[in-house]
């Protein structure tokens, strides 16, 4: 069994890939939903959660209200902070259980957990290689503007907020660059694949 933990920056296309992935064969872990997971109602996570930001981010439904508890973490300047720390250790733990049960049905299965904030949790000990993809930061500029319909400040923004691409492409083993067509990155992503293949002698 292999793990590959599969990162990038914000519009940097690690959906994308991880759907080409699927279709190549691959078990994704989709690092997105298991933080949706870490704090649903009824685990330790909520808990911690509801404890630390208040028992009115819960909605009529007991679920937590994303419109209420948004501007209540970002009000705070340390309140994304408050969150990491609560949730990170949560996803892990969930990663950990996942990878383990694919690894009971199929120990010669490729994984491929992707994760936006995996070199920032320091979940890279869970993956045999990190693969980074990359793009340059005007082209996510320009994707940000148009899929999230920011003004170019506001995209910048959100950019400078994340880690660096070159400080992400340190920890990198592969390099996937997601600056041209769609098919060209599908390309890419299949000869990273093909190549991996080669390595693990699968």
């Amino acid at each position: 069994m292999t793990v590959i933990g599969l990162t990038g920056g914000i519009a940097s296309g690690k959906s994308l890939a991880s759907e080409h992935f699927d279709e190549l064969g691959a078990q994704i872990i989709n690092g997105d939903l298991l933080g949706h997971a870490s704090y649903a109602p009824g685990t330790r996570g909520f808990d911690k959660v509801v404890a630390e930001f208040g028992d009115d981010i819960v909605g009529g439904n007991g679920e937590i209200d994303r419109a209420v508890f948004g501007p209540r973490i970002f009000s705070s300047p340390d309140g994304l902070e408050k969150l990491n720390a609560i949730v990170w250790p949560e996803i892990r733990l969930l990663a950990e259980a996942e990878i383990s049960r694919i690894k009971a049905e199929d120990n010669d299965v490729v994984i491929v957990l992707e994760a936006a904030v995996l070199i920032e949790a320091d979940w890279q000990d869970l993956c045999d290689e990190v693969w980074v993809i990359s793009v340059p930061v005007d082209i996510t500029r320009s994707r940000l503007m148009e899929r999230n319909n920011l003004d170019e400040d506001s995209a910048q923004a959100r950019i400078d907020s994340q880690m660096s691409m070159e400080e992400r492409e340190e920890f990198a083993d592969v390099v996937i660059r997601n600056d041209s067509s769609v098919a060209e990155f599908n390309n890419r992503v299949e000869e990273a694949w093909i190549s991996l293949l080669e390595r693990v002698g699968a």
